[in-house]
């Protein structure tokens, strides 16, 4: 028996991956996040399938309900919200079942940050501006970042910054990211991608916070920062670019 971690997408049931929907179909009992996962995507569990949440459940219950479901020999459908290579606790879980000698693996899924990048209708790496993507995130009442992640470090770099789980701190992150990138930096926040209520706002390093504290913004959003977001004369990459046959 398998328990799969599955991305399961921004929101949007669409999209998920062909491959993600034939395991959902195919697992008679599913482990998800009601956080983010909606009954559209639970909607692809079969008939009489145990659903499990897991937003109120601690590491260790969690774990104790997919090696549970291996005992009766059941697979699972670990549904982890956008893709799990980043932020999904995939590397917690998948140790304790190894040492419990569970068979897992993982299928990837539509990130958050790709998703909100479409939204707003911007390629986060342009020609000659920028071609480095920074995923990061900071820490609150959360785990410790490493002292070289600090963002007013990464942000020397001055490349596409997309920071997640960190929406409720947005004035201490603006102060901090200044310096580096200039108060006129702009910066794209997109809460709730691709779902029903999502919500896409625009500004500045110096005019952000207040965007997002106005709105009541306090989860599920992702803020993208960089000169990228706003780039109109840039040069043209080789991609397509006339070539020697």
């Amino acid at each position: 028996m398998t328990v799969h971690f599955i991305g399961a997408g921004p929101g949007a049931a669409d999209l998920l991956t062909v491959r993600a929907v034939r395991l959902i179909e195919s697992c008679p009992v599913c482990v998800y996040a009601g956080t983010y996962i909606d009954d559209q995507i639970l909607a692809h569990c079969p008939p009489g399938a145990t659903l499990i949440d897991s937003q109120h459940l601690d590491l260790d219950e969690i774990t104790d309900q997919l090696i549970a479901a291996d005992q009766r020999g059941e697979d699972v459908a670990r549904l982890c919200s956008g893709d799990p290579s980043i932020y999904s606790a995939v590397a917690e879980q998948a140790r304790r079942l190894d040492a419990a000698q569970v068979s897992w693996d993982v299928t990837p899924g539509v990130p958050a940050y790709a998703a909100a990048a479409a939204i707003i209708g911007r390629e986060l790496t342009v020609p000659e501006l920028a071609q480095t993507v920074i995923l990061t995130r900071t820490q609150a009442a959360s785990t410790a970042m490493p002292e070289t992640e600090s963002l007013a470090y990464l942000a020397e770099t001055r490349a596409t910054m997309i920071i997640h789980l960190a929406i409720r701190r947005i004035r201490q992150i603006t102060a901090q990211l200044t310096p580096a990138y200039g108060p006129t930096c702009p910066v794209a926040v997109v809460a709730n991608a691709t779902r029903p209520n999502e919500r896409v706002l625009r500004g500045t390093l110096a005019t952000i916070a207040d965007k997002v504290e106005e709105a009541g913004l306090r989860q599920a959003a992702v803020i993208m920062v960089g000169e990228a977001l706003h780039a109109e004369d840039f040069a043209e990459s080789h991609l397509y670019g006339k070539r020697r046959r």
